[in-house]
């Protein structure tokens, strides 16, 4: 059963899908910048089908949500999040995020630990940003707002995805550049902006209380395997996986893999 609909929390709308068995154990994924919840579509048929409810939502400013322009901090996507959870009647769940949604993962465990069943960590980095990257970060939010979201797409797609997988997952490569286009340039501008001003996290994973799984591609070049390393070395009750024949995102670009992974880690969890 998959249920499509819109929420009405903390002040806005949010697009969601709400699948699988609603007794099942919750998985809550959490999609990164500049996709929407559509990145998770494997996922959703895969753990909706082993008797897992499985939630995927639009970020505010993405997807079928609701755009708020200016500056989004991490802090409020983790509150939209929770409200969410608590719209559809879930105290915890296991929750996980590639890349942005990662870092949301963070914020959303930093805010609400009691929550937390397991978390799961794709292709993310707990650090703050840097005095170079919030530059960066400004100034590619004033790119988009100016130009929109077809060229930087055009440019980024082969660190997306590993760049021999461009041609050799052409699907895929229409997916992820489908998402990148269709996204509201204000609310991926306020997202730039609100995450270039995110908090260190790293002291954070050293004190998670509930088990992890760090994943992350083979090739990733935005979040290269080091820093992966680095977070299965700071949480106390983690396991790593790296997916070789993919970059930074894994869970399209070697699906199979990337469940099972996931599959296994939801395993070892208490039910």
């Amino acid at each position: 059963m998959i249920s499509m609909a819109i929420a009405a929390v903390n002040g806005i709308t949010i697009g969601y899908d709400d699948q699988g068995d609603p007794e099942g154990v919750p998985l809550v994924l959490v999609h990164g910048h500049p996709f929407n919840r559509t990145m998770w579509a494997p996922q959703g048929v895969r753990f909706a089908a082993s008797g897992y409810r499985v939630v995927t939502a639009d970020l505010r400013g993405y997807g079928e949500s609701q755009v708020v322009p200016g500056i989004t901090p991490l802090e409020v996507f983790a509150r939209d999040t929770a409200a969410l959870m608590d719209h559809l009647g879930l105290s915890r769940a296991v929750i996980g995020g590639l890349s942005m949604g990662g870092q949301i993962v963070m914020e959303f465990y930093r805010l609400f630990p009691e929550r937390v069943t397991g978390l799961v960590f794709a292709d993310t980095f707990p650090r703050a940003e840097t005095d170079e990257g919030k530059a960066v970060r400004a100034e590619m939010a004033d790119r988009l707002l100016r130009e929109g979201m077809s060229g930087y797409a055009d440019e980024v797609i082969d660190k997306m995805l590993a760049p021999y997988n461009v041609g050799a997952l052409p699907g895929v490569a229409r997916q992820v550049l489908g998402m990148m286009r269709a996204t509201p340039p204000a609310g991926a501008a306020a997202a730039l902006r609100g995450r270039a001003e995110r908090p260190d996290y790293c002291e954070l994973l050293s004190r998670v209380s509930v088990p992890a799984l760090v994943v992350v591609g083979a090739d990733d070049e935005y979040t290269p395997v080091s820093d992966a390393e680095y977070m299965h070395g700071q949480l106390p009750d983690s396991t790593l996986t790296v997916i070789e024949g993919a970059g930074h995102m894994p869970n399209l670009e070697r699906p199979e893999e990337f469940d099972a992974a996931l599959a296994a880690f939801l395993r070892r969890l208490p039910r």
